[in-house]
């Protein structure tokens, strides 16, 4: 593969990733705007993140979840092996919309996990493939761009290699998506239909899950790019 070779190959998945890379940062900017204005919204009732998450969990009949703190800003995850509902300390004290709303989301996964959520299954069997496929895309990829004159005699089974590994890494952010957006509708749900919340405090929450939801959307939607941009090039070499 000569100069314009590596140039296809290389240099196309990077400028569509920093134009990705922007559109993120856009959408991160904002998610951390939101955050901090409906952080802001203290709660009327008192409750923090634990105390939500804690009753939210009993309210579905999960007693073996626990609800723990972490360390970190945006650290906030459910973890299905542990089965923990892991919460960053501005979540897990605090008495707010934002706080409300993260937890009841993350409790959202383990409702999720707790009724055998099949996308969720999904998203976690595709887990191991998804980090195997980020590392070969990476050797091919850079390997190309270093070796690209002494790779060009296998560079037509290389592609399909690059699609191969693409498309599993879309696939799992695709995957992501119903994930995500089943954990937060659960969420609003509960929380609405329980009271924890009043009109505006639910607002606040909704818009806050909102713009969390939109950086998987993004993500997915570089992924789908890339993996376009490559077919495109496989079918141009035929």
């Amino acid at each position: 593969m000569q100069g314009e070779g590596m140039m296809t190959y290389y240099w196309g998945p990077m400028i569509i990733g920093g134009v990705f890379m922007l559109i993120s940062w856009l959408v991160g900017s904002t998610l951390k705007r939101k955050f901090a204005k409906y952080s802001k919204l203290r709660m009327s009732n008192g409750m923090t993140g634990r105390e939500v998450a804690e009753r939210m969990l009993k309210d579905n009949g999960i007693y073996d979840v626990k609800v723990i703190a972490v360390k970190g800003q945006l650290t906030d995850h459910y973890h299905p092996v542990h089965k923990t509902v892991n919460l960053s300390e501005a979540v897990y004290n605090k008495a707010n919309a934002a706080a409300v709303a993260v937890a009841a989301h993350e409790c959202g996964h383990a409702v999720q996990h707790a009724r055998a959520y099949k996308p969720l299954n999904m998203r976690s069997k595709l887990v191991p493939i998804q980090n195997a496929s980020g590392m070969i895309l990476n050797v091919v990829v850079i390997g190309m761009a270093f070796l690209g004159g002494a790779l060009g005699g296998i560079a037509p089974f290389m592609i399909y290699v690059i699609i191969a590994a693409q498309a599993a890494i879309t696939l799992f952010a695709l995957v992501t998506l119903p994930v995500e957006f089943d954990a937060s509708k659960r969420a609003l749900q509960w929380i609405e239909a329980n009271g924890i919340v009043t009109t505006d405090e639910y607002d606040g929450a909704k818009d806050a899950l909102k713009w969390a939801a939109m950086t998987y959307v993004v993500a997915a939607l570089a992924a789908v790019a890339t993996l376009l941009y490559y077919i495109i090039i496989l079918l141009n070499r035929r």
